[in-house]
């Protein structure tokens, strides 16, 4: 399983349907994905549901970020999902 960052201008709806096993909320454009699949199908699923010509980035997570002042929980969500940094 893999955690994405994605960003996106227009706002991604929260239960969007795709090749993933979650996708959580940070803010109206931003997310967090969790899919078994690789970056190209997270990509376009999530292009192909924006609308025509709407800039979007993703990235996978290969560690658990630094992070302030997301909604409650997100920390604890990708604690579960991500290893922290190599000590």
């Amino acid at each position: 399983m893999t955690v994405y960052l994605a960003w996106s201008p227009a706002p991604v709806p929260a239960d969007l349907p795709g090749p993933w096993v979650e996708l959580r909320r940070l803010t109206d454009d931003l997310v967090l994905v969790d899919s078994p699949d690789g970056l190209s199908r997270v990509y376009h699923e999530l292009k192909w549901a924006l609308p025509e010509g709407t800039a979007l980035f993703v990235a996978p997570l290969p560690e658990r970020p630094k992070l302030k002042g997301l909604p409650a929980g997100t920390t604890t969500w990708l604690r579960d999902r991500i290893a922290g940094p190599e000590q």
